[in-house]
């Protein structure tokens, strides 16, 4: 394959069957593997959608500024589309990140502005500072400056829809079963949602929610209320029904905890040589309680966001795991 641009990278990405949760659960499970995109994660696709749609939309002009507020790794995705495109970036982060993603992103070329965590309803939340930077960058240097808002901009889940959702139709022949992933935007969940659902309405969709966050109360009982501890995962969790959520079509929800999550992790990086972040380990958990709740035989597919290389300070920090009353590998 040869290609002049490497956007061109972002997709296709292929189905690796999960042994070890297929074997445990009776049905066949599929990871569709995201952290194989250029820049590393799902959010790659998340990127490249909202500046294709921008640029069509004409929001944003040749050499001009994008604006994002992101947990890690729509900004590390935009680092990416902008500098192959020539566009500018600036991201505003949570200080709770780990140190890993603000070190991509900063040698990525990227302006980077951290601020305290704080909920959505806090004018300081990363997601209103980097809409308020946006508006205060474009008034003071009379150019488009063009805020990505991932988590309200609809071109996150039709790119999802129209790319994600088509291929794992495809790469299973149209015999997928079920499909399930967390939520962080809202963006993937709801795209292959609307997608596959378009192919066949009786695939089941199902939220897989981790600890911390209120979208398992919102899908089983219509309100959104946190369940459990705050969450060591990042990315994912979400206390609000955003744009991009509004169009979901959920059948289920299940509930993860940090420990299920790190269970699984710990035991695919030695049944099936598989290095994955925090967020694949909620989704893989989801798609064994989905394959189980469905029945044996069936073929479940989830996302596998990213790879760990950016979580050495949580998943293999023996200090961190112990403060958190987490399982810890036998090999650290």
């Amino acid at each position: 394959m040869i290609t002049n641009n490497i956007t061109d990278l972002i997709g296709n990405t292929p189905l690796i069957k999960l042994n070890y949760p297929s074997e445990i659960s009776g049905c066949e499970i599929y990871g569709k593997a995201e952290f194989l995109n250029p820049a590393g994660s799902i959010k790659d696709r998340t990127a490249l959608g909202i500046i294709l749609d921008a640029e069509e939309k004409n929001l944003i002009e040749p050499g001009g500024t994008v604006v994002e507020g992101t947990f890690g790794n729509t900004g590390i995705g935009l680092a990416l589309v902008c500098n192959a495109k020539n566009y500018n970036l600036k991201v505003v982060m949570p200080n709770i990140t780990v140190p890993s993603k603000r070190d991509i992103l900063k040698n990525m070329g990227a302006e980077l502005h951290l601020v305290d965590a704080k909920p959505y309803s806090d004018p300081g939340n990363y997601q209103r500072v980097s809409q308020k930077l946006a508006l205060e960058l474009e008034k003071e240097t009379g150019k488009k400056t063009f805020w990505a808002g991932q988590f309200e901009n609809l071109a996150n889940y039709k790119f999802h829809e129209k790319t994600t959702a088509k291929e794992i139709f495809d790469q299973t022949n149209g015999k997928v079963d079920g499909f399930t992933c967390a939520i962080g935007t809202g963006g993937t969940l709801t795209g292959v949602s609307v997608g596959l659902k378009s192919f066949n309405k009786n695939i089941l969709i199902a939220c897989t929610d981790s600890q911390g966050s209120s979208m398992y109360n919102y899908f089983t009982n219509g309100t959104p209320e946190k369940k459990g501890d705050e969450s060591i995962t990042e990315g994912i969790g979400q206390a609000r029904v955003t744009k991009n959520l509004e169009n979901c079509t959920v059948d289920q929800s299940f509930y993860v905890s940090d420990n299920e999550c790190m269970e699984i992790l710990y035991k695919l990086i030695k049944t099936d040589g598989l290095f994955l972040g925090l967020s694949s380990g909620v989704n893989i958990c989801g798609a064994i309680k989905l394959a189980k709740e469905m029945g044996p035989g069936k073929k479940i597919v989830t996302i596998l966001c990213d790879d760990a290389n950016k979580y050495y300070d949580k998943m293999f920090n023996k200090e961190f795991l112990q403060s958190k009353n987490l399982p810890i590998p036998d090999w650290i």
